[in-house]
């Protein structure tokens, strides 16, 4: 074929895709501003999902679909529309293209990733620290290293499989039943169901983004370990002691997983209406941009943020509380950012919680009545077995599995966190157990450590007096009868340790001997049990109450330990009866 006839040909096709072309555009239904956003950007994605319901902020009448869900917003074809859209735009794998482009929320993305929640450094590295697998707790691990390089250890295959649930890394839906509700990045925390529908709707419906995190949300990671979570909402995990049973029926008070529980007093803010974003701020919340080690490094509020004689609503970080006035009258008000509530604000009542000989004393040395004690973590991993590691989505070999010795609330012990008494209950008590591939067990060890605790089940009243000064089990000597023999305590353990093929483990509730010695480790370097010293001092108040039971009393004023009680005394005290 000649050339010219090759060029004819060629400008021929040409004309005829012309005119396709321009066909096509006259017959085609363009997008009329119903398929257009309100900064006049076309969406197609409006076609069809234009009556979708979301909050004012994410309405699709403002944003469209594809600024959150991606895909392409100019096809007109379903399957060109939904190529590369995405489910959840809060997942911490593509929100730099979503939630964090310019003009939205940018600056809090590399934030958030850096958080806690998102790392879960601490609990990485603490659990690698108590297992022996490194010489500190302060190393700088984070989830997304973990999905991305596949590494591994002992500490680091129990976490895999049974901890890995609470992360921000997490995709929401990946897991069957409750656990999938958990993590999805952003939207962990900024999702409800649309309030404006019928329940039954609103379960089908686009979620709501909101910025009002209601309690349920929070609640939804934090309910287990600490349970600071529950506790809050007046809910003691209780496993069989007294709860499943209801009128000759399996009790309907169950948390996720059948967990039973008992109905214990909520914190006095929880019924007073306030939710957890009254208190914490969004920079320990979502971080701050910095890789913090540790819980303690991240938090900015504490009681005294709010309850103390000086300026109302600065955290210890220097940063004011955005919904605390502090000059209302007569007393500093806190609104509530879910309902707009005010509270007010009063401070420690004074000539006792100023009392000379409490100065160390947290608020929750006295006002956490109640704290979950979980004792006695029996761990085995069987290599006969397979589990799911929950980073990767695939069955690995090493089944493990888990176990208490018992669970308590009452006579919560205390202990000293950077020269603070603090409530104290037990962070990682595990007696691990290793089987191999024929069932016969190659290792075992066991690694015992006390953690301070904020255990949010503040109240207005606090402990009586003798619930610290004449309790064994709140000085941290565990269960018992503790008595004065020729002016030296002694005490009798009520409870004893648990045969492991490591050996005996001290007593699951002892954190501390009568002398000063302590049983269980710190779950930092500056927490400690009371030492010899302190015992002593906090009994001899003990033996001064039946007599003087007010903190008022002038004997207490000053205190002094040595004086001579010239009335008949009591000599025993013991802390038997804990449930």
């Amino acid at each position: 074929m000649r050339p010219t006839t090759m060029k004819k040909i060629a400008t021929l096709l040409l004309l005829l895709i012309i005119i396709f072309l321009i066909v096509r555009e006259n017959t085609t239904k363009r997008p009329n501003k119903l398929y257009q956003t309100a900064s006049g950007q076309v969406d197609m994605c409006l076609k069809c999902h234009g009556k979708v319901q979301l909050d004012p902020a994410h309405d699709t009448k403002v944003m469209g679909c594809s600024a959150c869900h991606l895909g392409n917003p100019l096809a007109i074809s379903k399957a060109k529309a939904h190529k590369g859209i995405v489910r959840n735009p809060g997942d911490l794998r593509v929100v730099d293209r979503t939630c964090g482009v310019n003009g939205c929320h940018a600056i809090h993305v590399p934030e958030v990733k850096n958080s806690l929640m998102a790392t879960n450094r601490g609990i990485i590295a603490t659990l690698r620290y108590y297992w022996g697998e490194a010489p500190n707790q302060n190393g700088d691990y984070s989830v997304k290293q973990l999905m991305d390089s596949h590494e591994n250890s002992l500490a680091l295959d129990y976490y895999r499989k049974l901890c890995a649930t609470c992360h921000l890394w997490k995709q929401k839906g990946d897991l069957p039943g409750f656990f999938g509700t958990k993590g999805g990045g952003c939207t962990a925390c900024h999702h409800e169901k649309n309030p404006n529908l019928p329940l039954a709707e609103a379960q089908k419906a686009h979620p709501w983004v909101t910025k009002k995190v209601p309690v349920a949300n929070c609640v939804r990671c934090h309910n287990r370990s600490g349970r600071i979570g529950i506790s809050y909402t007046g809910k003691y995990e209780s496993e069989g002691s007294g709860a499943p049973f209801v009128k000759g029926k399996l009790s309907p008070n169950r948390l996720p997983g059948d967990r039973f529980f008992f109905k214990l007093p909520a914190d006095i803010h929880y019924r007073k209406g306030m939710a957890c974003i009254d208190c914490h701020t969004q920079k320990e919340i979502m971080g701050d941009g910095k890789r913090y080690a540790h819980f303690e490094e991240q938090l900015e509020i504490s009681c005294s943020t709010c309850h103390t004689s000086s300026k109302v609503g600065i955290t210890r970080k220097g940063n004011k509380l955005d919904n605390v006035d502090p000059d209302a009258k007569p007393w500093p008000v806190l609104t509530g950012k879910l309902d707009g509530r005010k509270h007010l604000i009063k401070p420690p009542l004074a000539g006792v919680c100023d009392y000379t000989g409490h100065k160390r004393l947290s608020c929750q040395a006295c006002h956490s009545t109640w704290v979950p004690q979980c004792y006695g973590c029996h761990v085995k991993r069987d290599m006969r077995e397979t589990h799911l590691d929950k980073l990767t989505l695939k069955e690995t070999p090493g089944w493990w599995e888990e176990g208490r010795s018992y669970i308590r609330y009452e006579q919560p012990a205390l202990g000293i966190w950077d020269n603070r008494v603090m409530p104290v209950t037990p962070g990682c008590q595990d007696m691990v157990t290793l089987k191999d591939k024929r069932g016969k067990i190659t290792r075992s060890f066991y690694s015992f450590t006390m953690a301070a605790i904020d255990p949010h089940t503040t109240q207005a009243t606090a402990r009586k007096c003798e619930g610290c000064h004449m309790s064994p089990k709140t000085l941290g000597l565990g269960q018992g009868t503790v008595w004065l023999d020729h002016g030296k305590w002694r005490f009798s353990p009520a409870t004893q340790g648990i045969n492991t093929p490591t050996g005996k483990t001290p007593p699951l509730d002892a954190f501390v001997t009568i002398d000063g010695t302590a049983l269980q480790k710190g779950f930092r370097p500056s927490m400690r049990p009371f030492n010899r010293v302190e015992i002593d001092r906090i009994l001899r108040v003990g033996l001064c109450l039946p007599c003087h039971d007010s903190i008022r009393d002038k004997i207490y004023h000053p205190f002094k330990p040595d004086a001579i009680c010239p009335k008949k005394i009591i000599k025993k005290f013991s802390s038997n009866t804990d449930r």
